[in-house]
């Protein structure tokens, strides 16, 4: 017999927010990843899509701006994602995922600051 295993969930990521109606977006994903549960992505200036957070950049995307709600991908065109876009809403840190740029603990809490900055808390245990 084969073992099903089920992946994260967006229950596994989200532990609370407030009301969805405010705290979720609906936004365009930019070509080319394929966007895994728990992304946190930042916001292009310049054409308003979502891609992942990098550590460093100019382009906007290197603040984070979101964290995404189901896996999305977009490796063929642009795609649409849900996002917990503002707070008051809490994550688990556990399950967010970085972009490969953020790879060290110190970039992962500038990340962890920046959402935090827009309501959207990651905890622990949660």
């Amino acid at each position: 017999m084969t073992a099903l295993v089920k992946g994260p969930t967006e229950g596994d990521l989200l532990k609370f927010d407030l009301e969805k109606n405010y705290t979720r977006e609906a936004v365009t994903l930019l070509a080319g990843t394929a966007y895994p549960l728990g992304a946190v992505l930042g916001r292009i200036t310049a054409s308003g899509k979502f891609a992942m957070s990098t550590a460093t950049g100019s382009n906007g995307a290197q603040t984070a701006a979101g964290v995404l709600l189901a896996p999305v991908d977009a490796t063929e065109g642009d795609a649409t994602g849900v996002v917990i876009a503002r707070g008051p809403a809490i994550v688990s840190d556990a399950e967010l995922q970085f972009d490969a740029s953020v790879d060290d603990a110190p970039k992962r809490a500038a990340k962890i600051a920046q959402l935090a900055a827009i309501g959207i808390v990651a905890r622990a245990a949660a």
